[in-house]
């Protein structure tokens, strides 16, 4: 029989972001508690949680005595230490799996994944040494990005190679730690796919995303992408295939770049994978407001055992769409402003220091058809 959360039960959530914070509320909305683990006193799931315990991810004893509180683990963030998940699912269910979390924190992995599953992403090189970095560029060409294979996000980790730049000084740029190179890949537009697959396979996806990003940073989210069908159609299936690969169970998604163009020299439109993101998204957060079942709720779902909710987008039948933005650093500062604002919905995330370049919180707009 598949494992089933009851009403009542408790969750722990690995993190204590903005992420964990959703994901905390959702988890109430459906009568069940958390439990929140994470190393920064000041993590604004806290607020929101059951329970809480501040130390570090490596500290294992700890680690034991959070998996006994609860009956259930998932995570709101990948850059977890896979020990760190190993230890938790040697006595506790964790969802999503270690093993994908394993694959998905490796740049490297994440690539031969992708590859075994035949999903194709851009052309890369593993990168162990400025040797090596010489080797992949003259394999790759430049220009061409040097990423470290762990804890990149947000355009942390990673080093544009331009036209004469010193390798050796490139490589030492990111700390000397294992890399893979990879080739600049033009693209129209960036796309993300948000889906939820069950434990026994069930799989729900949502609008195709299409996202801005400013300063490596997801500034806004238009939904649905504005594409062909079968151009969406096809992501979707991408993520399904991704999915099933993994043996996934909760909230998945999958960024891709849309490249080529309507025909000419350009040649056909065509997706690559850049990256995987084994969670619940910031793309995502449309949902929210937008969609019939949230991510987040949708992940407890997913990961409790229980049916999957539906994936409809409101104002679809009327030809409208859903516009996120997220407000980072100052831009929190209207917060005021864009509550006057009709049909803006605000949210929020209780963090006290607006940082350049910090997510504080975001607003959606379900925006009407122009005929209507």
């Amino acid at each position: 029989m598949a494992f089933e959360l009851v009403p009542g039960a408790m969750i722990g959530i690995l993190g204590g972001g903005q992420l964990g914070r959703m994901l905390a509320l959702a988890a109430a909305k459906l009568g069940l508690k958390t439990h929140v683990y994470a190393a920064d006193p000041e993590s604004p799931a806290f607020d929101v949680a059951s329970a809480r315990t501040i130390a570090p991810y490596e500290d294992e004893l700890t680690l034991v005595e959070f998996a006994g509180t609860v009956e259930l683990i998932t995570y709101e963030f990948e850059n977890i230490p896979t020990h760190t998940a190993a230890i938790l699912a040697d006595s506790c269910v964790v969802r999503p799996g270690p093993e994908a979390l394993a694959v998905c924190q490796d740049r490297l992995a994440e690539k031969e994944f992708l590859t075994a599953a035949g999903v194709k992403a851009a052309p890369y090189m593993r990168v162990d040494d400025a040797g090596a970095l010489a080797r992949a560029i003259a394999q790759i060409g430049r220009p061409s990005i040097l990423k470290t294979r762990r804890f990149g996000y947000d355009g942390k980790g990673q080093v544009l190679v331009r036209e004469g730049a010193d390798l050796a000084v490139t490589f030492r740029t990111l700390g000397g730690a294992p890399a893979i190179l990879e080739a600049v890949i033009p693209f129209s537009k960036e796309i993300s796919v948000v889906a939820a697959r069950g434990p026994s396979g069930e799989f729900a996806a949502y609008d195709v995303c299409e996202n801005i990003h400013e300063n490596h940073v997801l500034k806004s989210t238009h939904v649905p992408a504005r594409l062909p069908p079968g151009i969406a159609d096809e992501a979707t299936r991408l993520t399904r295939v991704i999915a099933d690969a993994l043996v996934y169970c909760g909230v998945i998604t999958v960024e891709m770049f849309v490249t080529g163009g309507q025909g000419g020299d350009d040649g056909p439109l065509e997706l690559l994978v850049n990256e995987i993101a084994p969670r619940v998204h910031n793309s995502g957060h449309w949902t929210l407001d937008g969609a019939a079942t949230s991510q987040f709720e949708q992940h407890i779902r997913a990961i409790a055992g229980w049916p999957l909710g539906a994936a409809s987008r409101h104002g679809a039948e009327a030809g409208g769409h859903v516009e996120m933005d997220n407000l980072i650093g100052g831009d929190v500062l209207a917060w005021a402003k864009i509550l006057g604002e009709p049909g803006a919905s605000l949210h929020l995330y209780g963090k006290a220091d607006a940082r350049p370049g910090r997510k504080m919180g975001h607003v959606t707009r379900i925006v009407p058809g122009s005929d209507h």
